[in-house]
């Protein structure tokens, strides 16, 4: 007879703890106000405004972002990733073709990316089908950023199971030294990826819960807005 497998009970101490965070400090965080009438016509201006802002503001890492990626069967992924760039052909962010999400993007191109900025009480999301770059675009924009991005990528093999943490060292400091010796060391599997939006939402935080929510819709020519209850 199988015996049955119970969880470990959650510490109390943990809920404990939960109870007593609060968001939005006002000792830190500054939440202004936000005027969806005056918002711009394209969702990309109003973006590159918040973003100067959280970073004029203090963020911490403030182009760091979620990416959500769904693989064949339908189920959702999430990780942390950085921003590379946004413009008219959309928000770029770069990974390995054959990484976990670069397979995800191969079976379902779509993708979901979250930027939350609390110093401002800020989020914005953005939903779209994703696209890869041409080759020679994901590879300049690997040789244009640090030498510990391009050992990163040299490296390679993410996602994949990891025998020791010792068989990882030896591989960073192979990839290290390259990085050191060839700046320009080509790696075909690295891969720059759009996304290009159909939603855009700002979300303003509010002291009294009445935050304020815009979401942008792509027409057939230009954007449509509403607002939405927060």
């Amino acid at each position: 007879m199988e015996s049955e497998l119970h969880e470990p009970p959650v510490p109390p101490e943990l809920h404990e703890l939960l109870r007593s965070l609060r968001v939005w400090d006002p000792a830190v965080t500054e939440l202004p106000p936000f005027d969806p009438d005056a918002a711009p016509a394209d969702p990309l201006p109003l973006f590159a405004r918040w973003f100067a802002e959280a970073v004029a503001a203090g963020q911490t890492e403030p182009h760091t972002m979620s990416l959500a990626t769904a693989d064949a069967q339908g189920l959702p992924d999430v990780r942390i990733v950085m921003l590379h760039g946004a413009d008219a052909d959309g928000w770029s962010f770069a990974t390995h073709a054959d990484s976990r999400k670069g397979g995800h993007l191969a079976a379902r191109p779509y993708a979901a990316l979250v930027f939350y900025w609390p110093v401002l009480g800020r989020q914005v999301r953005v939903r779209g089908p994703v696209t890869a770059a041409p080759s020679a675009e994901g590879q300049a924009d690997l040789h244009a950023r640090s030498t510990g991005a391009l050992a990163a990528a040299l490296t390679g093999r993410q996602s994949r199971p990891l025998g020791s943490l010792e068989e990882l060292a030896r591989a960073s400091e192979a990839a290290w030294a390259r990085a050191g010796r060839e700046p320009d060391a080509p790696v075909p599997t690295w891969t720059l990826y759009r996304l290009r939006p159909d939603e855009v939402e700002f979300f303003q935080g509010d002291a009294h819960r009445r935050h304020v929510r815009l979401s942008y819709h792509r027409a057939h020519q230009g954007w449509t807005t509403r607002l939405l209850w927060p």
